[in-house]
């Protein structure tokens, strides 16, 4: 084939897609439209290069191991930058904010280049507070790569549609969604406890700004609620974090807060529990499970639309993934034995609870809030499977839930801006008035309740079949996965009720006869959202082959930490276990004054053959 007619074979999926996408508005701007079709050729150009053909023709790219400091630093600069910037001057703020924002998705798209194998990608490590065993230390692996991206992808649509919907303090606006972007993403990818927990608090300052300033008639009260229960968890999670340093200190003699040193510990079975309860309170107040999740409606009502989209596509992760990563990675024995307990309690004090709150609410956006509860039960429920479909499902179903629910709160801060009320009663027949607007909500309302060929379908079909086989879940798991099935068809009347109420049936209300459909900014936002809808629901295999090896190897360290929790019960002294010097110990903090040992890639010893003695 000559050179001009393989650039034809290679360009003309880009073309189509953009002329296609353009061409769908009618009546539309060519900003609009030249969006739309960026949109799409960015659909196609992730779609083609996650595809496995092409993965396999090229070399693993060379992993540049700053990429996660410009990641996370980009934006926390950012954010200091805004605070030299003029008040007056609106524009420039929400330009720069959106171009540091822009840098960091792009940068992030770069960590696609490598595949997640077992082990740490783009790992960076600087003594920080040595002489407490304190290290900047961040890594990805294939259960963090995709909260990141969805991070980064969240954040700059959360922010355009807040330029929408508020214009005072602007400068305050952009300086706490950039501050807030930095942390979550700090947070995802720290490796060394004190970082990760330095983040984690770092996250609340910028999330109380948001709701208690630009938030309803009940700001502060939602802010403080959020800021009480928050606090509340983290204080029991940093008494767990210096119990743990105390211990690996008093059985190797040096401090450390890394991750890779506190996970090879075997505390005594009471200090376990007590250690894994703080961890756990902090982590299940943040997805947040019932009985912790009073303040989310709330949080979620009172915040502006912006700060609702990155409550649910993003910061209700970290309770997820906190979990996944610390409570199940530190803590095998008494989160496997709390495993059945506790799917119990996502199941019906999270999905069927959930939904049935939601169902009876009369506000849009509270009955969307409500469904973030339900739909974060069947996540939980897929991590307490621990098998490998569960988890899995889980991590795909993280990123579902933020691109579904975010979306729809999008829209539902849509009608609020034209008519200043949520009460599905003010409407009805809005399809008549505003089709588009009406084919959206629709559309994100099948990917909520999971209908086949959405992205919503395949993260609850594999929690489901995770659930049946699980070990950790025993005699209970046939039952919890029929209670689990029971919740999608709850989240289908709900979410269809709601449909019905507002977009069909007589246009009665005068006051929604003049209601006018998407604006360019509204459709921009949604379109990136829209596409993934169909990408995952159809191609989710792109997603889940690149988070496979580091779920196989978090299941195997489960299993084999539970066994030596088991092993070591009864004893009053806690205990290391061996070190594998495989590819997941890469970069282990070491003794002072000692080399750093290299990672092997032989296979791992059985548990039995690697006790070790207390002393």
């Amino acid at each position: 084939m000559n050179p001009l007619a393989a650039a034809l074979v290679e360009i003309w999926p880009y073309a189509l897609a953009f002329a296609l996408a353009a061409a769908m508005p009618r009546k539309r701007r060519g900003l609009e439209r030249f969006a739309l079709g960026l949109v799409a050729v960015l659909g196609v150009a992730f779609l083609r290069g996650l595809w496995p053909a092409a993965g396999a023709a090229s070399e693993p790219g060379q992993e540049w191991p700053q990429l996660l400091n410009v990641i996370v630093f980009v934006p926390i600069l950012g954010a200091v930058a805004v605070l030299f910037l003029p008040r007056q001057a609106p524009k420039i703020l929400r330009r720069f904010s959106m171009a540091v924002m822009a840098i960091d998705f792009i940068a992030s798209l770069f960590l696609l280049r490598t595949p997640m194998t077992v082990g740490w990608h783009y790992q960076y490590i600087a003594e920080w507070m040595p002489s407490f065993g304190i290290r900047y230390h961040v890594a990805l692996d294939g259960l963090s790569l995709w909260l990141v991206l969805l991070s980064t992808l969240s954040s700059p649509l959360a922010l355009y549609v807040s330029f929408g919907s508020i214009q005072r303090r602007t400068k305050e606006l952009c300086f706490s969604f950039l501050l807030l972007h930095g942390a979550m993403l700090g947070a995802f990818v720290s490796l060394d406890l004190f970082l990760f927990y330095l983040f984690w608090e770092l996250m609340l300052v910028p999330m109380i700004l948001i709701i208690g300033v630009w938030g309803g008639n009940e700001k502060i009260k939602a802010a403080y609620k959020f800021f009480l229960y928050t606090m509340a968890g983290s204080m029991l999670m940093l008494a767990a974090i210096l119990y743990m340093v105390w211990s690996f200190k008093q059985l190797e003699g040096y401090y450390s807060f890394d991750y890779l040193a506190v996970r090879r510990l075997v505390l005594p079975e009471t200090a376990a529990w007590l250690c894994f309860a703080g961890f756990a309170t902090a982590f299940l107040i943040k997805v947040p499970m019932w009985p912790f999740h009073t303040w989310l409606p709330d949080a979620h009502v009172q915040a502006p639309t912006g700060g609702s989209v990155i409550l649910a596509a993003v910061l209700l992760k970290l309770g997820t993934y906190g979990y996944l990563r610390f409570c199940m990675g530190m803590f095998e024995g008494p989160a496997w034995q709390a495993g059945a307990t506790l799917a119990w309690v996502a199941l019906l004090g999270g999905v069927v609870y959930g939904a049935l709150c939601a169902w009876r609410q009369a506000d849009i956006k509270r009955l969307v809030a409500y469904s973030s509860v339900a739909h974060l039960g069947f996540v939980m429920l897929g991590l307490f499977s621990a098998t490998q479909a569960g988890i899995e499902g889980s991590v795909l179903q993280m990123v579902n839930h933020g691109v579904s629910t975010g979306a729809l709160f999008v829209l539902v801060g849509v009608i609020y801006d034209r008519r200043h009320t949520r009460l599905a009663s003010e409407y009805g027949g809005l399809a008549k008035v505003m089709p588009i607007y009406a084919a959206m909500f629709v559309l994100f309302t099948m990917s909520s309740i999971g209908v086949p060929g959405t992205n919503g379908f395949v993260g609850e079909f594999k929690i489901i079949m995770g659930t049946i086989v699980s070990q950790p879940l025993g005699r209970w798991a046939t039952s919890q996965a029929a209670v689990a099935a029971f919740g999608v068809i709850l989240a289908a009347v709900y979410m269809l009720s709601v449909v019905q109420k507002v977009f069909f049936g007589p246009l009665d209300n005068p006051k929604n006869k003049g209601l006018h459909d998407l604006n360019p900014r509204e459709t921009i936002a949604l379109a990136p959202l829209a596409v993934l809808v169909f990408l995952i629901g159809w191609f989710p295999n792109l997603l889940i082959d690149r988070m496979h090896d580091s779920v196989t190897s978090a299941v195997g360290h489960y299993v084999e930490g539970r066994m030596a929790y088991q092993e070591h019960k009864g004893q009053p002294e806690a205990l290391l276990r061996p070190r594998d010097n495989g590819p997941t110990e890469t970069g282990y903090p070491e003794a002072p004054n000692q080399e750093p040992k290299q990672p092997s890639d032989e296979a791992e010893p059985s548990v039995a053959a690697r006790t070790v003695d207390a002393q």
